[in-house]
């Protein structure tokens, strides 16, 4: 089996012609291409990194860094991401990441924003988040994924790809989206699939991505919702053949998380993480 690495390793993707497309909504709506060379993918069984919380205090160092900061993260944001504790902890086999309405060089609430970077930087593979994303008007909890390297540029020559999205008042319906310099959302042609989890905010449930050269699909609870193929046209339809990183926070407000205002009632606000699973990509 020919094994692709997360970090040291580069590869090159041959040209496809599909030119499926996945649409927004509760159901999936796929145009089939006329051909397309695609070759059979497998996900290696056990994890290559991973963070199962099984320690105390703060996130470990050696697998999490820090954003932090209150220039608004481009999209007018009201928090201020910090590496205090209060902010992002660890205990009981559980990452927490708290909101707080509290005062900081300006902004009126605080956060945290944990990032691999340069820590486990991935191309390729299947990642697996099981988490329970807190409740209240305001909040805007991500599981998400940026380049490290920037090659194509920035936002959003260089991709995103969002794992999950919820947005508080629009309570318990889950997003997963990719972005590029042809698909992105301020010009509202972003690939986006939503699903209604009833208990969102008061369970957990497993979000995932599976990607690979020829496509990224999302997952939650094991259940496909989302798929998006490499359409072989270029990096402006696919920055996808780069390192990225990912990325666990909670935003405040915002350009989307702040359409209906802030409920200052409902801190601390948390969204709680049991693990985060890390698989190599192989092909058959």
């Amino acid at each position: 089996m020919k094994l692709f690495l997360l970090v040291l390793l580069t590869i090159t993707v041959s040209s496809f012609s599909s030119t499926i497309r996945y649409i927004g909504g509760f159901r999936q709506n796929i145009f089939l291409p006329d051909t397309l060379e695609k070759k059979h993918w497998a996900f290696e069984s056990n994890p290559f990194w991973s963070d199962e919380f099984d320690y105390s205090g703060q996130p470990d160092q050696a697998k999490w860094g820090y954003d932090e900061g209150g220039n608004g993260w481009g999209n007018n944001e009201l928090q201020y991401y910090t590496h205090d504790s209060r902010n992002a902890s660890v205990a009981d086999g559980i990452l927490t990441i708290s909101a707080l309405k509290e005062d900081l060089e300006g902004k009126h609430y605080t956060s945290a924003r944990l990032v691999t970077k340069n820590k486990a930087d991935f191309l390729y593979g299947r990642i697996e988040v099981r988490a329970k994303v807190p409740a209240g008007i305001g909040t805007w909890p991500a599981i998400w994924m940026l380049p490290t390297d920037w090659k194509y540029g920035g936002w959003p020559q260089s991709g995103e790809i969002d794992i999950m999205e919820h947005v508080g008042f629009d309570p318990d319906v889950i997003h997963f989206s990719t972005h590029c310099e042809a698909y992105y959302w301020r010009i509202n042609t972003q690939k986006t699939a939503v699903k209604k989890i009833e208990n969102a905010t008061t369970a957990f449930h497993l979000y995932r991505v599976d990607w690979t050269p020829d496509e990224i699909k999302g997952f939650i609870d094991g259940e496909l919702i989302f798929t998006m193929m490499n359409e072989g046209s270029g990096y402006k339809v696919w920055p996808f053949d780069q390192r990225f990183h990912l990325l666990l926070n909670i935003a405040v407000g915002g350009d989307w998380g702040g359409q209906k205002g802030v409920d200052d009632n409902i801190f601390p606000a948390s969204m709680q993480i049991d693990f985060v699973r890390y698989y190599k990509l192989s092909e058959k």
